[in-house]
């Protein structure tokens, strides 16, 4: 039985996920969806309204709504943040999913406004801050540390003892080695593997594949 109502802020992909997820997995029913006004292109989301932000609190009241605001890491994730804040302030509780499907540790701590996906392991000690998103996936090492607002997409290690700061962006299929610390507001490419610490403000990119002079057909063999 559903107990809990939930807006959602944002109608972007993130959005669509987390209502299907939230109204599978959780007790709460999706209310409907709220867009900043400037940002608006709709009115109906799943069968659910769309109301402009700047009048949230008329359709969905705080003293009977939760909120989760699912934006990805738009500018550094600081769109997540902000509208995180501004409804926090407004007086609604701030929901957070965890996927039944993913490994936490009992002794790891998970902050405000958190989103962990589908086979994400959180080993002995880790510590998550507030707003952090966990695609599917990863794997985060025994005694970590992500501070607030970090995103890490998927399939990424996180090995023991990182620590990795706010604001970071984490790629499909990084790496960070054993005690390496990632500063603050670093953007982490797919495919990076860190083994030393970062500078603050740092983007990290993988070389790009190479292409061959050869072609499939010929490298292989094949009959054209």
């Amino acid at each position: 039985m559903k107990t809990r109502r939930l807006v959602l802020v944002g109608a972007g992909l993130f959005a669509d996920v987390a209502c299907e997820y939230f109204e599978a997995y959780t007790d709460y029913r999706v209310a409907g969806f709220a867009v900043e006004r400037a940002h608006k292109d709709r009115d109906v989301l799943f069968d659910r309204p769309v109301v402009a932000f700047e009048d949230i609190e008329t359709a969905f009241p705080p003293d009977q709504h939760h909120a989760f605001v699912a934006i990805v890491y738009t500018q550094m994730n600081r769109v997540r943040t902000r509208l995180m804040a501004t409804v926090a302030a407004k007086g609604y509780a701030l929901a957070s999913f965890v996927s039944d499907r993913a490994f936490v540790a009992p002794s790891a701590q998970l902050g405000e406004h958190c989103f962990v996906f589908e086979n994400n392991v959180i080993q002995s000690h880790v510590r998550l801050g507030d707003n952090v998103v966990l695609w599917s996936g990863n794997h985060i090492g025994h005694h970590a540390s992500l501070d607030d607002n970090v995103f890490v997409s998927s399939h990424v290690v996180v090995s023991g003892s990182c620590r990795i700061g706010r604001n970071c962006f984490l790629g499909v299929n990084s790496a960070i080695g054993d005690g390496v610390t990632v500063a603050e507001d670093c953007w982490i490419g797919p495919g990076v593997t860190l083994t030393g610490d970062t500078k603050p403000r740092q983007i990290h990119r993988a070389p790009k594949g190479e292409i061959a002079r050869a072609d499939t057909h010929r490298f292989f063999k094949l009959e054209r």
